[in-house]
């Protein structure tokens, strides 16, 4: 039944689309799906979205690929990049990075090309700012790298390449580093990467223009034992950063000095009620547009935490948590208008379409989403 509601919602959008709702029109855009493939995916699934009424077309899929789970967008709307996360390419013991050229209109896919991501299971990639250079973080090896970006949007070989070392508390997942996440800060003058397996978020001064990475001074920030950072978001002010641990189930608010990328730590929070017993991991966290919320993914409580944020301290206050009506919500994205949120339910097949109430932060169901096998990571082209 809750499928067959959203495919209903889904055709009434499209009703009010072809009925020449010319607001609907100019604010059609795309959405890019990345997935582990095999069974029900074989790649990267395209969706047209309508960020009036927040309707979805069903997905096509985009062009094939293996494992492409994390995707981000060329500034210029005309290339895509994705991970491959597999444990071999091309003869090396190493995951791989590709490049896409988005076909106008349709928004399939053409490969441009491919390039060793320098390390096994990259499940994370960024551009800078300037899109000069494409950042990976490899989680089985627990190194990271940096390739050029040419103009053609084809990647060269990569010319940063760091592998990170140590361990931390808990012997089971952390007895090596896994790097987990990489951005650049909003000034584009760092790169920061989360590794799980060390507790730590690393912090390189970043040369875009060659692709060059080298440690700060100093060369990281640490998380507190067992709680295992996954990624990061940014206040848009680039006064706080947030970190969602995937072990802890919470997030770590800090205060960032930009000019020299260090830290300190304001608070840190519960991502679940009080009450939650069972299992769970955290994965993804977003920062709304307005930098006066911030969202993080709970897998097994099956839910998004919804929390505000203080302006003038950067502290976080609950709002609750939200059902992502679906299993495993490894990541979810905020639309560039901070109107609408698309979660995607890695073990439930499913991408669910939730409302953001500007005011209180709060998501709104909305009852429409679309059916994608194994969904986990979604992007919305510009």
């Amino acid at each position: 039944m809750f499928f067959e509601a959203m495919k209903l919602n889904w055709l009434a959008g499209m009703i009010v689309f072809v009925g020449g709702n010319l607001m609907a029109a100019n604010e059609s855009s795309l959405v890019y799906i990345g997935t582990y493939s095999g069974g029900k995916s074989k790649g990267i699934y395209v969706s047209k979205f309508n960020s009036a009424n927040g309707s979805l077309s069903l997905p096509e899929l985009a062009v094939e690929a293996k494992n492409p789970s994390f995707l981000c967008l060329h500034p210029n709307g005309r290339f895509l990049y994705s991970v491959g996360e597999v444990d071999s390419f091309d003869g090396k013991k190493s995951g791989a990075v590709s490049a896409y050229q988005i076909e106008p209109g349709s928004g399939k896919l053409t490969l441009l090309n491919e390039q060793a991501s320098e390390g096994s299971g990259p499940c994370h990639l960024d551009l800078d700012k300037t899109a000069q250079c494409l950042l990976v973080a490899n989680y089985g090896s627990g190194s990271i790298a940096a390739l050029p970006v040419g103009k053609d949007g084809k990647l060269g070989e990569a010319r940063a390449k760091i592998q990170h070392s140590g361990s931390s508390a808990d012997r089971s997942r952390q007895e090596g580093p896994h790097a987990h996440f990489i951005t650049t800060d909003p000034k584009n003058r760092f790169a920061l990467t989360c590794d799980l397996g060390l507790d730590k978020v690393l912090v390189y001064k970043l040369e875009p223009n060659k692709a060059s990475l080298i440690p700060n001074e100093p060369p990281s920030f640490s998380i507190k034992p067992r709680e295992g950072p996954r990624h990061l978001a940014f206040h848009p002010r680039g006064k706080w950063l947030y970190v969602i641990n995937e072990m802890g189930s919470s997030i770590t608010a800090f205060e960032y000095d930009s000019p020299f990328a260090t830290v300190k730590e304001v608070q840190m929070v519960s991502t679940l009620p009080s009450d939650f017993k069972g299992y769970n991991t955290c994965a993804e966290i977003q920062m709304h547009p307005s930098g006066r919320f911030v969202y993080g993914s709970n897998r097994g409580h099956d839910s998004i935490a919804m929390f505000s944020i203080d302006q003038k301290s950067g502290k976080l206050t609950s709002l609750g948590q939200q059902s992502t009506g679906g299993k495993t919500p490894r990541h979810f994205a905020i639309d560039p208008k901070g109107k609408w949120l698309l979660a995607e339910n890695q073990d439930s097949d499913n991408v669910v379409l939730f409302g953001i109430d500007g005011k209180s932060g709060k998501l709104k169901e909305t009852g429409q989403g679309i059916e994608v096998g194994k969904p986990v990571c979604v992007v919305f082209s510009r």
